[in-house]
């Protein structure tokens, strides 16, 4: 893993192109997304102009998430949100945890039959909503030239556990450390008492008289956050000011009271280097009560210290990201993945209540033998306090082993770990399972931590919950899926087949697409395709009856094959719709005589000729009408003919012309045609779809007859 400072090969380069990138588009802040090989999740590998705090919890983003960076990815096209409103209209999720006005684009990084991964740029709120023609021209392009930087590295840069922070230069600001001591001097001068933050809001300058209105010694307050080092300004809306200046680049302003009686107001001047702020004495405002009071109301009597707005916002974060994990592996990977790092926590179980015990469904920082010894608990262990916690329902929290070793003697010894929160996961009474957070070291666990935590439980129950639902149906679905395709296709000397199918990437993996080789003698056979509309055992179920109503025509002429199994299929009086392509495939007379019912052409390659979709009338869906006509095309098939069936989730892919990628897959057909079949499907596949995101369910049958002698 690279960290903070690190600068592999390759690293330089992309900094600077980030740095130059965000310069010359006017963005206030922009990094670059890596696809993490290892998984489908985007990495943030380098950032510039936003603290990293703001960006941690998109530090890893999900393929399959609702953002920006992931659908400019997954749609290899240049998402552009001009505001706020935008953002929750679209991309809710993102717009809970970062509610400020800003402009953002997100550009996919090509990298040849893949993408790379992804730039994204933001603006201040200040930024047109609408981005121009040229300005779009110059974001594609910068994510162009980054694409090549990353290409012409010797090798892909791994994906950190923290990214690069670098700055960006600022042009037109003076040079030198005499120039600086001399503004320095000026505005120390100056009775103006004048604050200078850096990005990550430390105090980088402090005029004398605002140290004097502040009332703490300069030193103790270089290089510390205001709302860090002044308990009266450790308040929630005091940090969220800071951050909505540094993300929308906007002024702002707020009052807040420096006890017992000395209101203050701040005005902050934010840009791309940091935040200049001016702070003046204040009456009190109105009614007593500031904008924002800190720590202190307007009585003056001390109130409980308030969760940290990062803290606040990393908890909507994981809330909203919780709502879209699907299945039991999303939560374990979204727990292990965001909730540890944002707690500091090094270690992670997760258990579910499974008849009468916790069954270990993910881990993190534990060896197997641990895991081994903590699986299959009972939900009354005494061994730990997970039992305890089920059942009363109210989170443990152990500072260090002596303080767990006093309640339960032999937890301690189950691993090294040195604090632990154990938290149950219990959903309308009903135990769920049981979350545990471990530390390498001894961890003080404040109020406002074992508050969140607490919170987060109750969200990770719920979550684990319908993660086990949806398992538990997916497996059978997925069983019922399997059972309903063939396990094998045929083998028919003189012709090769291979075929693949593969279930959109969310939902149940089950759906109604299907293909079928059917052996009729030693020279003839017949290929079918179909898609049922639909992606649920509903649309499985109707599959596996259209095949079987098939099968029981194998021989007619395909005209007719189509035109029966339409009759069964209105006799069934469902609402489902089918399309079909049936092909009557015949060695000897060198062809195929095709029938289709609404369904894609098939991809087409004659050795020596150019490759292409065949052009075959198509007769209605299957269900339409009752009675209905299929015309026949018939396929000559010389020696060495290669010829794609497919369902329309190879080419139906959003923002693009169905026609025009059919036939960049058949000049890939056509290129690598003398390759193994199997592989040769990988390569339409990477053709059709270079993310593992599939919107819809496909299905590809692969035919080539054999070559003539040597």
């Amino acid at each position: 893993m690279l960290g903070h400072g690190a600068d592999p090969g390759g690293a330089a380069p992309l900094d600077a192109a980030l740095a130059d990138t965000v310069r010359r588009t006017g963005a206030s802040a922009g990094g670059v997304y890596l696809l993490d090989e290892s998984a489908p999740v985007l990495g943030l590998v380098v950032l510039s102009g936003m603290p990293e705090e703001v960006a941690w919890p998109w530090r890893r983003v999900p393929l399959n998430a609702g953002v920006p960076v992931s659908e400019a990815v997954r749609e290899d096209r240049l998402v552009w949100v001009g505001s706020q409103d935008d953002m929750a209209r679209v991309y809710p999720r993102a717009a809970a945890s970062l509610p400020y006005r800003f402009a953002l684009a997100a550009a996919p990084l090509p990298g040849g039959a893949r993408c790379l991964g992804a730039l994204f740029l933001l603006w201040p709120a200040s930024h047109p909503v609408e981005a121009t023609r040229r300005e779009r021209g110059h974001i594609s392009s910068a994510a162009r030239r980054i694409a090549r930087i990353i290409g012409d590295a010797p090798a892909l840069p791994p994906v950190p556990e923290h990214p690069r922070h670098i700055p960006v230069a600022v042009a037109g600001r003076p040079r030198g450390g005499q120039r600086l001591r001399a503004a320095a001097d000026y505005v120390d001068r100056l009775p103006e008492a004048a604050i200078g933050l850096d990005l990550e809001g430390r105090i980088t300058y402090l005029a004398p008289a605002a140290a004097a209105l502040l009332g703490m010694d300069a030193g103790r307050l270089l290089g510390t956050r205001p709302w860090q080092s002044l308990p009266w300004m450790d308040n929630t809306v005091v940090e969220d000011h800071y951050r909505t200046a540094v993300i929308s680049r906007d002024p702002v302003t707020f009052t807040t009271l420096r006890p017992p009686d000395t209101w203050l107001r701040f005005q902050l001047y934010p840009d791309a280097s940091g935040i200049s702020a001016r702070v003046t004495r204040v009456r009190s405002p109105e009614g007593g009560v500031p904008e924002s009071s800190g720590t202190y109301a307007a009585r003056g009597l001390v109130s409980a210290p308030p969760t940290p707005s990062g803290r606040l916002y990393q908890l909507v974060h994981l809330a909203a990201a919780l709502t879209e994990t699907v299945a039991v592996r999303d939560v374990v990977d979204l727990v292990a993945d965001q909730v540890l790092p944002a707690f500091g926590a090094d270690g992670l179980v997760l258990s579910a209540a499974d008849a009468g015990r916790l069954r270990i469904t993910g881990h993190h920082g534990y060896d197997q033998a641990t895991i081994d010894r903590l699986d299959g608990l009972p939900l009354d262990t005494d061994i730990t306090p997970a039992g305890e916690v089920l059942a009363s329902g109210v989170p443990s929290f152990f500072t260090s082993p002596a303080e767990l070793a006093r309640r339960f003697p032999d937890a301690p010894r189950i691993s090294a770990k040195q604090a632990w929160a154990f938290l149950p996961l219990v959903v309308s009474g009903r135990p769920v399972g049981c979350c545990i957070l471990s530390y390498d070291r001894p961890h003080d666990f404040s109020a406002d931590e074992r508050a969140v935590l607490t919170s987060l439980a109750g969200l990770v129950a719920q979550a684990l919950d319908r993660a086990r639902l949806y398992d538990t149906t997916r497996d059978l679905a997925h069983g019922l899926q399997q059972a309903l395709l063939p396990r094998s296709l045929p083998a028919l000397p003189g012709l090769d087949a291979a075929a693949r199918y593969l279930p959109a990437s969310r939902g149940m993996d089950i759906g109604g697409d299907f293909y079928d080789v059917i052996r009729i003698d030693a020279t003839t056979a017949a290929a079918v395709i179909g898609d049922v509309q639909g992606h649920n055992v509903s649309a499985a179920a109707l599959m596996g009856q259209v095949r079987t109503a098939i099968h029981a025509t194998v021989g007619a002429p395909p005209g007719q094959v189509l035109a029966r199994t339409n009759r069964v299929l209105s006799e069934l009086e469902t609402d489902l719709l089918v399309s079909c392509l049936y092909a009557h495939i015949d060695l000897v007379r060198q062809e195929a005589v095709m029938a289709s019912a609404g369904h894609p052409p098939p991809l087409l390659h004659h050795p020596g000729r150019p490759p292409g979709v065949m052009e075959i009338e198509p007769g209605p869906l299957l269900g339409v009408e009752t009675v209905s006509r299929y015309p026949t095309t018939v396929l000559p098939l010389p020696p060495g003919t290669t010829f794609a069936l497919y369902t329309d989730g190879l080419v139906e892919i959003p923002g693009a012309d169905p026609d025009r990628a059919a036939l960049g897959l058949s000049n890939c057909l056509a290129e690598y045609s003398g390759q193994d079949l199997d592989h040769l499907i990988d390569v339409l596949l990477r053709h059709a779809r270079p993310t593992p995101h599939y919107t819809d369910d496909i299905a590809v049958l692969l035919l080539r007859t054999a070559p003539p002698p040597a």
